[in-house]
């Protein structure tokens, strides 16, 4: 994969859709695999991602963190001191956190990597700048953060994975967030901005304003991605975004969950067209930014679970259920031919 101006990928191979339509003929062959519903239509999109037909069971997941801290964070738009990134990162590097948890219950794999956040262990910076003031990195570091998002893909896919998980760790993420969403889909501040981990309606007041200061720096270029990305997003933003991206164009299937992720399949879908036919919604999230990302993808969470955990867990919550449903339309399928 080559970067030039901005983000530039291979195209994006569609899903093969006569395994897909084999699954979805199937299930309409007794009332017992009629009944399925939405578990029925899950087996076949991992049959279209996997070329297929009946699925083969999904041996190995993984879940993938994107972690780093953003300079936004200092104007108190959180419920958490900016701190609780590292904090945090410490958990689930030591298998403590709630998507550890979560994961293990489907002996999933969790891999953090360590973008941005604020320490000297950071792969492209010591976190990033204030996005209402400065821009959040520079062309060179955008640059340094796509390429360690796809090769982070790369190595994912090669090792054999079956499903990769798609999760964020950061302090102020959703303002982040909130500020890219309203700079590419026009959407206003109050509109865009939620309560993240939990904000009463003063720090509310602090995160729109923050995120309208962050748009109208990025107001002349919002056309240009690439550029609206390094100017107000996050180097662990741009690499999760380029995560995405490579997984679909190596034929990878993703399952995303929360605003963060669902706004970087949002943008990888821009910039790499056919990206959102390789993912899967695991849960809907009370931000706004989540329910807009999702529905101009198309896709319709798996549950409705509310969580703003971060970290996957929302998506690896989930995990177990769409490993189960690919698994039930593969066995019915199977006694079909028997």
């Amino acid at each position: 994969m080559r970067f030039t101006d901005g983000f530039t990928f291979p195209p994006v191979p569609s899903p093969d859709l006569s395994a897909q339509a084999q699954v979805k003929e199937a299930m309409t062959l007794n009332p017992r695999a009629a009944s399925f519903g939405r578990l029925a239509s899950i087996g076949a999109w991992m049959a279209g991602c996997q070329g297929e037909a009946p699925p083969r069971p999904i041996t190995t997941s993984r879940v993938i963190i994107f972690a780093g801290d953003h300079g936004v964070a200092e104007r108190g738009v959180s419920a958490f001191t900016p701190e609780a990134s590292i904090v945090q990162a410490q958990e689930i590097s030591s298998g403590a956190a709630p998507v550890n948890t979560l994961a293990q219950r489907v002996d999933a794999s969790v891999h953090l990597v360590d973008v941005s956040l604020k320490h000297d262990a950071a792969a492209i910076r010591a976190g990033s700048g204030q996005i209402d003031v400065a821009d959040a990195m520079t062309q060179e570091e955008f640059f340094a953060a796509s390429e360690l998002g796809a090769a982070t893909a790369d190595r994912e896919i090669d090792s054999g994975v079956d499903l990769l998980v798609a999760g964020d760790l950061g302090v102020a993420n959703t303002t982040v967030a909130a500020a890219v969403l309203g700079t590419l889909t026009f959407t206003e501040p109050v509109v865009a901005v939620g309560r993240g981990s939990g904000i009463n309606d003063e720090v509310w007041k602090v995160k729109v304003s923050a995120v309208r200061d962050a748009m109208f720096r990025a107001r002349g270029f919002h056309n240009d991605v690439a550029r609206v990305l390094q100017a107000i997003s996050a180097p662990d933003f741009v690499a999760l975004t380029a995560f995405i991206a490579q997984c679909a164009v190596r034929r990878t299937p993703v399952l995303i969950g929360g605003a963060y992720t669902a706004l970087a399949a949002y943008v990888a879908e821009r910039v790499a067209p056919g990206t959102k036919q390789w993912l899967i919604a695991g849960q809907a999230s009370p931000e706004p930014c989540t329910t807009i990302c999702l529905q101009a993808l198309d896709l319709t969470p798996v549950a409705t679970l509310n969580m703003s955990t971060g970290q996957g867990a929302g998506a690896a919550a989930v995990l177990p259920l769409i490993i189960s449903a690919v698994e039930l339309v593969g066995d019915e399928m199977r006694s079909q031919t028997a």
